[in-house]
């Protein structure tokens, strides 16, 4: 039980990052961004996705090396904190969020908040 936190953020970021791989128009496409330009692409599968699938990696090391797993908890859950806050202040001073940040948002939350309790 210890390690379920760590697997259901293995799993959304493993969702996150081979979705964005595979169809990276389908995760802009949530913000309003139907189209890109192939350099367009080629930044969100490397920032979704190579990015995604980097955090899968680095919190199976957090279950395989406990000395590491306080240190690789607290830097995924500092980036989802990061990741969230950035959400909020993006509210603030468009002084509204659409339904899919929101959704992110409640998402980076709780995921944040569990990587921290499994510490």
């Amino acid at each position: 039980m210890l390690n379920l936190p760590i697997y259901l953020a293995m799993t959304g970021f493993a969702v996150m990052g081979i979705g964005a791989m595979v169809l990276p128009m389908r995760v802009t496409a949530q913000f309003d961004i139907p189209n890109l330009t192939v350099s367009g692409k080629n930044e969100i599968r490397a920032v979704y996705g190579g990015f995604g699938l980097a955090m899968v990696m680095v919190l199976l090391i957090a279950i395989e090396q406990p000395a590491l797993r306080a240190g690789i908890l607290l830097a995924v859950a500092a980036s989802l904190g990061g990741m969230a806050a950035g959400r909020v202040i993006s509210a603030f001073v468009d002084r509204t969020i659409g339904k899919w940040p929101l959704f992110y948002l409640l998402l980076e939350i709780i995921f944040s908040s569990l990587l921290i309790i499994a510490i």
